[in-house]
């Protein structure tokens, strides 16, 4: 019988969309991954028959090497897969599994670990009773980083750039799976902002690429703010005034972390747990609070 450790690791990526991440791919063949197979189009009612071929085909002692990643862009859908994936193994055949569906799980939790190192300077009690504002909250990274935020004792908002109705299904299915209560508001207009802002400590900027959500007038307003995030790296910044590469730009009050200091803590997470994936000989079950745990231990 050979020993777990000399059996090869096998990833299998599976995804809803058209095509595996190529980003993904890349990341686990970084992190040591020699065989690396790819699923498109994957259905949820497909992921249980999937996952037991995966764990059947090879011996019980291949099993943790075995790894299966969730990608796809919908963090509810990456939820239902891995409660199916989880919910089809069984011992000795328990493979590993790690759901981070278009990075949002890693993102998320770098950019609430970087918060929190930033809090905790001025409040210590870091997140705990913080109030957190989330603008772009119907996004991937937004109603993740709420979770996450939200788990550690945050007082969240999800403010929504439309309706407040586009936030409220958020904030019913995060009750629903981690019974988390988060408040939510629309901001449609800069008038909405700007009587926003003022009573944040935290706010977080998750919107769309490109696209200026809080402006300079904004941040005058904002006489509470100890830390702003940005995971917006492309021009303009979501946030007025905080840099791609910025870890402490000074703002009217407060300071700004921008996208690429988010990103650089967000790679080494992703890099870390896929290669404890690669290297593991125990299955390995990578859920939030894994991942927002090593986010906070990571110096990068």
């Amino acid at each position: 019988m050979a020993d777990s450790a000399s059996i090869p690791p096998i990833l299998h990526i599976i995804t809803p969309l058209a095509h595996v991440s190529p980003f993904d791919v890349n990341m686990a063949a970084d992190a040591g991954y020699l065989t690396i197979a790819q699923y498109s189009r994957v259905k949820l009612e497909e992921v249980r028959d999937l996952t037991q071929d995966m764990m059947f085909s090879r011996a019980p002692q291949a099993a943790p090497r075995t790894g299966l990643f969730i990608g796809g862009k919908d963090a509810a859908l990456a939820f239902d897969m891995a409660d199916a994936a989880k919910a089809s193994i069984f011992p000795p055949f328990e493979i590993s599994i790690f759901p981070d569906p278009a990075g949002s799980f890693t993102t998320a939790a770098a950019m609430i670990a970087k918060v929190e190192q930033a809090l905790v300077k001025v409040r210590p009690d870091g997140l705990k009773g913080a109030k957190v504002q989330i603008y772009g909250a119907t996004g991937v990274v937004g109603s993740v980083a709420a979770v996450i935020a939200a788990s550690a004792g945050a007082d969240v908002t999800l403010v929504s750039h439309r309706e407040v109705a586009a936030v409220e299904e958020k904030a019913r299915d995060i009750k629903t799976r981690f019974g988390l209560d988060v408040a939510c508001t629309a901001a449609v207009t800069d008038a909405d902002k700007a009587a926003l802002v003022p009573s944040a400590e935290v706010i977080l900027a998750t919107g769309k690429a490109g696209v200026e959500i809080l402006n300079a007038a904004h941040l005058e307003a904002a006489k509470n703010l100890i830390v702003a995030a940005d995971v917006n790296a492309v021009p303009p910044a979501g946030i007025a005034g905080i840099g791609a590469h910025d870890a402490a730009a000074q703002l009217p009050h407060g300071i700004g972390i921008g996208a690429l200091a988010i990103g650089n803590l967000k790679y080494a997470v992703q890099h870390t747990l896929l290669k404890r994936m690669c290297e593991t000989t125990t299955p390995l079950f990578i859920d939030l609070p894994v991942v927002f745990e090593l986010a906070r231990t990571l110096d990068a």
